[in-house]
C-alpha cells in the first residue's frame, strides 16, 4: 500500500478543514486548561513556581499564564502558527527539564517522572508537526495565487 491508496473515507476526513482545526486544538487544550486553572486558582500558580525556584514567583505564573493563553490563541487562529508553536514548545521544554528530571531520580519515580517528561516530548512533536502543516498549507495557497 503507498500513499495514493488512502481510503477514500479516510481522505475526506483528513481534507475536511474542520479536522485541522480539532487536530490544533486537541494539541493546545492542555495549555488553554491550565491557563484558566491558573487564573482561576493564582495564588497556587505563584506558589508552584516557588516550588520550583523560579525567581519572581508571581511574575512567572503571569508569565505562563501568558504563554498558554497568547500561545495557543496564535496556533487557533491560523496566524503567526510558527510563533504560537514555537512559544509552546519551548515552554514545554523548558518546563520539562525543570519540572521533571528523571535522571536525577532511581527506581519507579524515575519511570513515572521519566514517562511525563515522554509526554511533553511528544507535545512538542505535535506542535512541530502543526507548524510544518500550518507552513505548507501557506505556501501551497501563495503559490496557487500567483
Amino acid at each position: 500500500m503507498n500513499a495514493t491508496d488512502t481510503p477514500h473515507a479516510v481522505e475526506s476526513v483528513l481534507e475536511w478543514r474542520g479536522t485541522w482545526l480539532a487536530a490544533r486544538l486537541a494539541i493546545v487544550a492542555i495549555y488553554l486548561v491550565s491557563a484558566l486553572g491558573h487564573v482561576a486558582g493564582f495564588q497556587a500558580a505563584v506558589t508552584e513556581q516557588a516550588h520550583f525556584g523560579m525567581p519572581a514567583p508571581a511574575f512567572m505564573a503571569g508569565l505562563t499564564v501568558t504563554l498558554e493563553l497568547v500561545g495557543s490563541l496564535l496556533i487557533l487562529s491560523g496566524r503567526w502558527v510558527w510563533l504560537g508553536t514555537g512559544m509552546l514548545g519551548s515552554f514545554t521544554a523548558l518546563g520539562a527539564i525543570i519540572a521533571h528530571p528523571f535522571w536525577t531520580l532511581q527506581g519507579s519515580a524515575r519511570f513515572e517522572v521519566m514517562a511525563t517528561f515522554l509526554e511533553h516530548l511528544g507535545l512538542i512533536g505535535g506542535l512541530v508537526l502543526i507548524a510544518l502543516v500550518a507552513e505548507r498549507a501557506a505556501r501551497r495557497e501563495e503559490s496557487n495565487v500567483r
